[in-house]
């Protein structure tokens, strides 16, 4: 007997193959969209470290950590504005502030408004915006 079926797959056996693709991508796809920004939060809290690191480093050196207007670029070029570190070194080897997952700048304040003895180092987040939930708040 001489079968006259070609050889391949029916429609129904390709429709079983593609609803079972998406079951699965609807199973695994929101699981892994939320890593990306897991992965992005984690590297800007590891840049804040280093950063918080040279802080401390810059305040242990000269007395009192960078002003305000001397900003975390005090960290890599010597202030020229008053009052001008006496034992400055580079702090932070590259040539410019590091910048959070975002590409956003970091905000500095000194004198610190939630940490009084201190400064604030804080990242606007995912969103990009300062002031609201998302904002990451170096400790």
């Amino acid at each position: 007997m001489r079968r006259n079926r070609r050889a391949g797959f029916t429609l129904i056996e390709l429709l079983l193959v593609v609803v079972i693709i998406g079951i699965l991508a609807a199973i695994v796809v929101p699981r892994l969209t939320g890593r990306t920004e897991e992965a992005q939060i984690g590297a800007t809290k590891a840049t804040m470290t280093n950063i918080r690191t040279s802080l401390g480093l810059y305040e242990t050196d000269n007395g009192k950590f960078p002003t305000q207007d001397q900003g975390l670029m005090a960290l890599i070029i010597k202030p020229t504005a008053a009052p001008e570190p006496k034992k400055w070194r580079k702090y932070l080897e590259t040539s410019e502030v590091p910048k959070d997952a975002w590409s956003n700048e970091f905000a500095y304040k000194y004198p610190g408004e939630k940490n009084t003895d201190g400064y604030d180092l804080v990242s606007a987040g995912p969103d990009g915006t300062m002031g609201n939930d998302d904002d990451i708040i170096m400790p």
